[in-house]
């Protein structure tokens, strides 16, 4: 398992729609390893392959109380409902913007042994899995902000805890 390089916004993969993963080989398998690794090390709560270079339909997500999650091949099919909030990225450090998101969505994907899964979020998990299933498009949340981006300042670790940011 290893750290691998978060891409950045101006990185033309962001821009590029992901291919569906046909079979679970070593290699797919070390980049979940490696995208859970990277998430964790920056302080995410989600990732998507396209974010570490790989134009793969994966991401990985654990937010607060939650199972991580690995949704291969994700597509949602059921939403409803509206909530409005603050959106950050990994690939945009450092930026924040108010974003309109489902308050509630079912998302089908296969797991991490290629079995089907169904997943329903709402609140934070529906905005995480909207979120990092728009990055398998080629789309970035800077694209739905309402009302622009807006710098923010890093959390200052307190005691010298590592705690995770969102």
């Amino acid at each position: 398992m290893a750290i691998r390089n978060i891409r950045v916004d101006g990185d033309e993969i962001l821009r590029q729609p992901c291919k569906p993963v046909k079979a679970m080989t070593p290699r797919i398998s070390e980049l979940i390893d490696d995208m859970f690794d990277t998430m964790y090390e920056a302080g995410g709560v989600g990732l998507a392959a396209p974010q570490v270079g790989v134009l793969r339909r994966i991401v990985v997500i654990d937010v607060m109380d939650e199972n991580p999650l690995v949704l291969i091949n994700p597509e949602i099919v059921e939403q409803d409902g509206e909530q409005i909030g603050e959106e950050g990225c990994l690939s945009l450090p450092g930026l924040s913007g108010e974003v309109a998101r489902p308050e509630r969505v079912v998302c089908k994907a296969l797991d991490r042994n290629m079995e089907p899964i169904t997943v329903e979020g709402t609140e934070l998990l529906a905005r995480c899995i909207c979120h990092e299933l728009d990055h398998l498009d080629g789309v970035l949340y800077k694209d739905l902000v309402i009302d622009g981006l807006h710098r923010v300042e890093p959390h200052e670790e307190e005691d010298g805890d590592d705690e995770e940011e969102e």
